[in-house]
């Protein structure tokens, strides 16, 4: 026998029905926000779901169609988690994780819209309380294995469609423009082709809601002076597309409401921010400090937040992901002593060391690390986390022996920050964005977090 735990974080009652190899059928009723534990045949994994019929007016004898969906859960041989495909138009998105080797969890969403999600939320929320998903070096397609951190398969328009809201833009000055680098590398894009993109972006009907962090930061400060660059950059966005009228430009983390259909800039130059109005104020976020590679993390202050972070990119192996991890994930829980006043995580998930942790081998990992035979990635150590948290139980009650609802424990549960990763939609394609997106709608209380 095996044990499946099934989680339902989705706002409507689910009827499931799972059937066995012999053709047994087992129909469980799952309430709204509610976890159920049963026990189903070892072999089965064909699974009907659906939602219970629904009445209107009786004197016109009005019922309305349920939907129900046949789903087949996939097995997680080599992997601790997997996205469950669903048939066309369903309106959940499923993940599988194994607890164990004989108790697996089927964790149930609500599919949210990821190329605005943001227009979901209230206009009251700062950007610190927001978990917004990001890619680290954005435009790195290029330089394989040591300069790539990101797919061909996913250029910048994807990545925005496909829910990334902060951005790592890596530049340097070519023949007096802006190029994307990323190291020794150069990328193919120029500033203006991003900023081109982003454009569309945020004046699409369907998109213009959202809003964009954008970090930008001096790839070739060994050739250019950093005023040369702080002028180029000042330039190029005052006579980009959408001109000064896209930007963010004040030195404060503002809320969501006052930069919807902007970018917020963040700015990793400037120097003394000469050429810019206002000086460093008028650079957008502006970090007072920077340590390199600081294993432990390090904090600045961003007038009345503090800004946590986690940047630890050079680690010695791959023996050192699981620590790597473990930095990385706990930085976007609440500080443990809860301080009166606002903070941000930002966390990054990258890292690279020479010459057995390139990019792609800590992103992804390798092999099969649940036979003992590779190395789990720290995505994929991040998304286990991810459905951890977000399947988090407690207040269980007992129906019988055989059947446990148990109420998960997401009202106190706050995954907030800013997480930039590599290669975003490995190892499941696009598996982690929607983990990080549904954080923005768990543990939210009113009153708390600028939440209505």
């Amino acid at each position: 026998m095996k044990q499946l735990s099934i989680v339902n974080h989705t706002s409507e009652i689910l009827l499931v029905e799972a059937t066995g190899v012999l053709g047994t059928r087992e129909t469980k009723v799952l309430l709204p926000s509610l976890a159920t534990t049963t026990t189903i045949a070892k072999h089965a994994s064909v699974f009907t779901f659906s939602t219970p019929a629904q009445r209107g007016d009786y004197e016109k004898d009005w019922v309305a169609v349920p939907k129900v969906y046949a789903v087949t859960l996939p097995r997680v041989l080599g992997a601790t988690w997997k996205v469950v495909d669903l048939p066309s138009g369903c309106p959940w998105t499923m993940y599988r994780a194994r607890v164990s080797r004989k108790h697996h969890r089927l964790l149930i969403l609500p599919r949210r819209e990821l190329s605005s999600f943001l227009a979901k939320l209230p206009d009251s929320l700062p950007l610190s309380s927001l978990m917004l998903p990001g890619t680290h070096d954005t435009m790195a397609f290029y330089g394989w294995p040591i300069s790539q951190c990101q797919s061909l398969a996913t250029p910048l328009a994807l990545q925005l469609q496909s829910g990334i809201r902060v951005l790592d833009i890596r530049l340097a000055v070519i023949k007096s423009r802006l190029i994307a680098y990323h190291g020794l590398y150069p990328q193919r894009a120029s500033f203006q082709e991003i900023l081109t993109t982003i454009h569309i972006f945020l004046t699409a009907s369907a998109t213009c809601r959202e809003s964009i962090v954008m970090s930008i930061k001096q790839e070739d400060f060994e050739v250019t002076s950093p005023s040369l660059f702080s002028e180029l950059v000042h330039e190029e966005i005052m006579n980009g597309p959408g001109g000064r009228d896209m930007w963010f430009l004040e030195n404060r983390i503002p809320k969501l409401g006052e930069v919807r259909g902007k970018v917020v800039m963040f700015s990793r130059f400037g120097g003394e921010g000469a050429g810019w109005e206002g000086g460093l104020e008028g650079l957008g976020i502006h970090p007072t400090a920077w340590p390199d590679s600081a294993r432990s993390g390090f904090t600045w202050q961003c007038k009345d937040t503090l800004v946590r972070t986690h940047d630890w990119y050079n680690i010695p192996s791959f023996l050192s992901i699981p620590e790597k991890t473990a930095l990385a994930t706990e930085i976007l829980l609440p500080p443990p002593d809860d301080p009166p006043f606002p903070t941000l995580a930002i966390s990054f998930f990258s890292a690279s060391g020479f010459p057995l942790a390139f990019p792609p081998t800590i992103a992804r990992g390798f092999g099969y690390p649940k036979l003992g035979l590779g190395v789990e990635g720290v995505n994929g150590r991040i998304g286990r986390w991810l459905l951890d948290m977000l399947s988090g139980q407690d207040e269980s009650t007992a129906i019988s022996p055989r059947f446990t609802l148990s109420r998960p424990a997401d009202a106190s549960m706050r995954i907030r920050g800013w997480a930039l990763m590599d290669f975003f939609k490995d190892p499941q394609d696009n598996g982690l964005v929607p983990l990080l997106v549904e954080c923005n709608f768990r543990g939210r209380r009113k009153g708390e977090e600028g939440w209505l």
